[in-house]
Formats: C-alpha cells, structure tokens, sequence
C-alpha cells in the first residue's frame, strides 16, 4: 500500500477527504497556501492519509487548477500518504506523473448517478479502470514507483436516483475491480442513505468475498455518519474516510449535510480504546484555517463545538501524535 498504511501504531486508519470531497461543490476558491497549511496542520496533528485534490480539467472543478502545486507540497511532508481522485485515464496520467502515492477511482453502483455523474455507465468505467491499471503498471516498470489504485462503488446503500441497490450489485463491481487490478475497494453511503445494520451487513457480504483491503466512505446526510463508522468497525472494517467539519456532500442529494465528521471519528475511535495516531485536540484546531478562508460555510462536529470530556483519555499516545 501506500507511504503510510499497515503500521504496527495504529488500530484504525483515518483518511481526510475534506481537500477534494470537502471543497470540490464550493464556489469559492480555497487559496492554495490555505490547502497546503491545511495539509500540513493536519500531518502535524497526527493525519497519515489525506486525499489532497482531484485531477478533473479545471474547466470542469476550478477548485483544482492548483493541484501540482498541492501534490508537490504535500510530498514534502514525510510519512503522509498522497491520495488524489481522478475520473479518467488522463487524470490518472497527470496524477501519476504529479507523483502521489494513491489514486481514487470512483464508480456508482448505480447506473443513473453513474450516468449523471461521469457520463458513463458502470460497466463503462470498469473498463476505463483496466485502461488505468495498464498505464499505472506501465510506469512502475520504468520508474520503480507502484501507484496504489483505490476503487470506490458509490451508492452502494441506496441511491437518490433509483432508490435501493442490490448487495449483489455492489460486490458484482467490486469483484470486477479486483479482477481488473485494484488494490483496495472503497463503500461509499453517497447519498447518506444507509443505516447501521444496513452498513454491517454489506460490509460483511464485500470482505467475505474480497481479500483486499476495504475503506468505508460515509455522509452524514441524516446523522447517522458516526454510529453507521461504528457498525462498519463493528463489521470488520478498519479504515474510514472522514472530513474535516464534515464539508462536502453529493450534488445528487438534496438537503445533504456533507461527509461524515473526521474530529467526532477520531473521538469515538479513541475512546474505544483504538489508536488513530491523531491528537484530536490539535485536530479541531485545523478547522481555524477552513472558517477563516470559507467564513460563509457552516461546519458540523459535536467535539469541536462541546469540547473533551475532562475525563477523556486518548489511545493515541499525543507524544507520537505530534512527530
């Protein structure tokens, strides 16, 4: 895997979104000394994976016209696993030679949103995706350097286009990846659809059938981001997608809140006793940087708004948390 993963210090895996997923529906440009102090807050308070852009045309997102600035910043930071997103092979081109260490594929199980989103029908984007892992294991011959390809099957709990998505849907896609070459699979609530019990099992039915790695990727559309990271570890699961503020949120879901809070994750995480490796503390201390640059964006998080229990104790030893 990537720069950062399979330590032996860490219980849980914690990825923040916010830099692409966060801001990619936010008119304002984020100013790119603004992402790269984002960035490097978050490394400092103890953030090992971070998705830091997305590689679309600027045309399309102007959010991300600063993306090889960010990237080349971000590699700067040791220990920090580089993940950007890339909706095609000529993104996944520009990101490789940006050199992050990850790259985010993205389907949805359902073909409507796929359809409306990357103008593709799900089976048209696996095969995108085989185009991407040739170029990807092309360049690791002649550089030595293996880009790890994550795919993620969005919508996989429920669809505001089409409403319920078959379990044998979604594993039919992940397996599809796998055979293609990907090297983890994400889960994505999209929408924020999904329910706790609803979360363990289809968590459960993917990882019986795959042996790669599984991320889940939660919104927080009706509160239910947080218990629904809880039934996912329950399940199995030990890396989670997360978002500072809980920005963010899919255009396809009205009244979506944004993705689920990656300071009230860590806190839940920690005080069950599993080690994130993230000082929560200096944690929400980054949010500082988002509501001066986005003052008219509305943050979400219960600990960043009550503070820390004064009996809290974290799993994380804060020592480590700040090297």
């Amino acid at each position: 895997m990537g720069q950062a993963l399979d330590r032996d210090d860490i219980d849980i895996y914690l990825r923040e979104v916010g830099l692409r997923d966060g801001l990619q529906n936010i008119s304002t440009f984020f100013p790119t000394e603004a992402k790269k102090e984002w960035i490097a807050a978050e490394a400092a308070a103890g953030v090992t994976d971070i998705e830091v852009c997305s590689f679309v045309p600027p045309k399309l997102i102007p959010q991300f016209q600063d993306a090889l600035d960010v990237v080349a910043t971000a590699k700067k930071i040791s220990g920090l696993n580089i993940c950007a997103l890339i909706p095609n092979l000529k993104g996944a081109e520009r990101g490789i030679e940006a050199g992050v260490d990850q790259l985010n594929y993205v389907t949805s199980v359902s073909e409507t949103h796929n359809l409306k989103n990357v103008r593709r029908t799900p089976q048209e984007s696996v095969e995108n995706f085989k185009e991407i892992v040739d170029f990807r294991d092309q360049r690791a011959e002649e550089t030595g350097k293996k880009v790890t390809l994550l795919a993620g099957c969005a919508t996989a709990f429920g669809c505001t286009l089409e409403g319920d998505i078959n379990p044998k849907a979604v594993i039919s896609i992940a397996k599809q990846f796998v055979a293609a070459g990907a090297d983890e699979i994400s889960l994505a609530d999209t929408v924020g659809f999904a329910n706790p019990g609803q979360i363990k099992s289809l968590c459960r039915q993917v990882m019986d059938e795959l042996d790669i790695p599984i991320t889940i990727h939660l919104h927080d559309t009706r509160g239910m981001g947080v218990v629904n990271a809880y039934a996912a570890y329950d399940a199995g699961i030990r890396r989670f997608d997360g978002c500072l503020g809980g920005l963010g949120g899919c255009p396809w879901a009205p009244g979506a809140t944004g993705n689920v809070v990656m300071e009230d994750m860590a806190f839940m995480f920690e005080g069950m006793g599993l080690r994130t490796g993230i000082d929560i503390e200096k944690l929400c201390a980054v949010r500082d940087i988002v509501t001066r640059e986005l003052p008219d964006e509305s943050l979400s998080g219960g600990i960043a708004k009550a503070g820390m229990p004064v009996n809290f104790a974290q799993a994380t030893p804060l020592a480590a948390a700040a090297e």
